[in-house]
């Protein structure tokens, strides 16, 4: 795992040497073991490497025969050996055993053809002196994330944002119109960043750029191709091509350790690795914490196992630094533990495995188990479900309230939003009038569910979670949170071949019986403990709502939320009424407290105490 980052300019070369060094400097947490550069009079790329193949020759950037294509690669490959072998036989040489090789090769044979014949993890780029074009790729699923910003005859790209900073022609200005969006989703689903003229390569994309000119191309779209056979037959296919894939991202040459809750995902993994480490954090406090749960499975198959818990003051402590490395605002809460989780194993390994993916490939959400009272209720024609909806939200609070208000709606309107920190309506009531938009959180989630309007409504949630939350969030944050401590974080439930199977897979098979997941927790009970296949998922619960009901922390958000920079954003009186209401024990504002105070950190590491 590494960072790249590269700009075209005429700037002579000389000051360009300086500029890509220090753009590097900036991600060096990403490759602490070894820097490479290229710079000519049109181009100048950096890189920062964190060895984990071919430890002695895997040094970028790499070279074609001729030195006319330059590569630099973040990421993992791990088909790299059966690619090399096909093309050692169409007569290219290679000088070293890495899999940053066979792109440069297969880019020479292929074109960018290349990116769908691989099987991986990655961002890359890729210089062709033959024609002046500068390429970048982003992989299917979004695992890597790939940044660019294009302004005024300056085009740079970057593993991560803030490698721009250092560029003295970047323009340093906050985009107005993700803020709205951002306080719906707590995140940025929108390909603008919340820097101008910054962007982030979708997944299966890949980018062109020639003569000032840049294209856009999707070379990969995730589509369903169901298939109607048996259980059984999908069953084993399954059990088959996970474990290949796990086995897959074993590849390395340094040791590989494991994340470890008490979910199925990762607990399936670690049954099946068996490495000699595995990881897990969690808060003090009943419902906070897997970590007994993890003790125990590790000592089941006996595993050297290393857990921490995260105090409220070590959560505060690191949030600046959290903000610093998300690039941009992140309010799930869950990215803070991620990062204690990274740094714990760091102390003891270099690449670990996770779970991430499973719910998205195999139905796991609980979202996607409708009850039965809320699948009749459904089955109503919807202009007596909006009907209801329309009278009853008017009525004083009874318990199925909002069931029915939400089940009033289209699922587009009911399902574009797992989290819902702020609903469309609440945005401009804590917002200043210049950051208020017409932007609507449907629409940019619109466009998903139009393309699966015509599946069953478990395999339209299921398109909106692989297509729209798991590449803007919940791999964004593993990526940032890992490489932040350095560490490489390998995904096998996202893999290429897992995915050619899961899309074909019916819906019937993943929720059964009232159990989302079915057909992995069946595989799952075979090789783990029956209570591990069937527990439901608790993810990273974090205690924010129950710390800022005490004097010491509400004083931590009170403060920032009455510094004079925040009043350019938010209505003040509004967001402190609402801190004052969760401190008091009147409503429980603790999701939306975080949301404002994550990007008022954010904003403050960026554009107040950034020089």
């Amino acid at each position: 795992m590494c960072g790249f980052c590269g700009f075209v300019s005429k700037e002579n070369t000389k000051n360009k040497k300086k500029i890509i060094k220090e753009m590097s400097d900036r991600i060096i947490h990403r490759g602490p073991d070894s820097d490479g550069y290229y710079v000519d009079e049109n181009i100048a790329m950096g890189f920062r490497r964190l060895s984990i193949i071919d430890l002695e020759g895997g040094d970028q950037p790499l070279y074609n025969e001729d030195k006319n294509i330059v590569v630099m690669f973040n990421g993992e490959i791990y088909n790299f050996k059966e690619l090399r072998d096909v093309l050692i036989n169409l007569g290219h040489k290679f000088k070293t055993n890495s899999d940053t090789e066979t792109i440069v090769h297969g880019y020479e044979e292929y074109g960018t053809n290349i990116f769908n014949k691989l099987r991986g993890m990655f961002g890359i780029i890729i210089y062709d002196k033959r024609n002046n074009t500068f390429i970048g790729a982003r992989d299917y699923f979004g695992i890597k994330p790939v940044y660019y910003y294009n302004n005024d005859n300056l085009f740079m790209v970057g593993s991560e944002i803030k490698s721009f900073l250092s560029h003295p022609d970047f323009q340093k200005k906050l985009n107005k119109k993700v803020l709205s969006l951002y306080l719906s989703y707590g995140t940025n689903h929108m390909e603008e960043t919340f820097f101008e003229n910054t962007y982030k390569l979708k997944p299966g994309h890949f980018f062109i750029y020639k003569d000032g000119n840049l294209e856009i191309k999707e070379y990969h779209k995730l589509k369903y191709e169901k298939c109607d056979e048996s259980f059984d037959y999908y069953k084993n296919l399954v059990r088959e091509t996970i474990e290949s894939s796990i086995e897959y991202h074993q590849i390395s040459d340094v040791e590989v350790g494991s994340y470890l809750s008490g979910g199925v995902d990762s607990s399936y993994v670690v049954s099946k690795v068996k490495p000699d480490k595995t990881f897990t954090v969690g808060f003090e406090g009943k419902g906070f914490s897997e970590i007994e749960y993890a003790k125990d499975l590790s000592k089941h198959f006996k595993i050297k196992h290393y857990s921490k818990v995260i105090s409220g003051d070590e959560f505060f402590e690191i949030l600046p630094t959290v903000q610093y490395h998300s690039d941009e605002p992140s309010a799930n809460v869950s990215t803070v533990p991620l990062y204690f989780l990274s740094k714990l194993a760091r102390s003891k390994v270099k690449v670990v495995l996770s779970g991430e993916g499973a719910d998205e490939m195999f139905g796991g959400y609980n979202e996607y188990n409708d009850s039965k009272y809320e699948k009749l209720y459904l089955s109503l024609p919807h202009f007596i479900r909006a009907t209801v909806a329309g009278i009853i939200k008017y009525l004083p609070y009874f318990k199925g309230k909002n069931t029915l208000i939400k089940y009033g709606k289209n699922l587009d309107k009911r399902y574009y939003n797992k989290t819902e920190m702020f609903l469309p309506n609440e945005v401009n009531d804590v917002l200043n009038s210049k950051y208020q938009t017409n932007l609507s959180p449907f629409d940019l989630c619109k466009p998903y569910h139009d393309e699966v309007k015509k599946s069953d409504d478990v395999l339209r949630k299921m398109y909106i979670d692989l297509n729209f939350w798991l590449p803007n969030d919940i791999l964004l944050k593993a990526d940032k949170m890992s490489m932040a401590n350095s560490v490489e974080l390998r995904v096998p439930f996202l893999d290429k071949e897992v995915w050619n199977l899961s899309k074909k897979i019916p819906t019937k098979y993943f929720v059964k019986d009232g159990e989302t997941k079915h057909i992995f927790r069946c595989i799952a009970k075979e090789t783990i403990p029956e209570s591990w296949s069937k527990r439901k998922k608790l993810g990273f619960p974090v205690p924010f709502g129950n710390w800022i009901k005490e004097e010491k922390y509400y004083n931590k958000v009170k403060e920032i939320f009455n510094e004079d920079f925040t009043k350019e954003f938010f209505k003040i009186d509004v967001i402190n009424k609402m801190l004052d209401d969760h401190y008091n024990g009147i409503l429980g504002n603790g999701k939306k407290i975080y949301t404002i105070y994550s990007f008022l950190i954010w904003y403050k590491r960026f554009f107040i105490e950034e020089n």
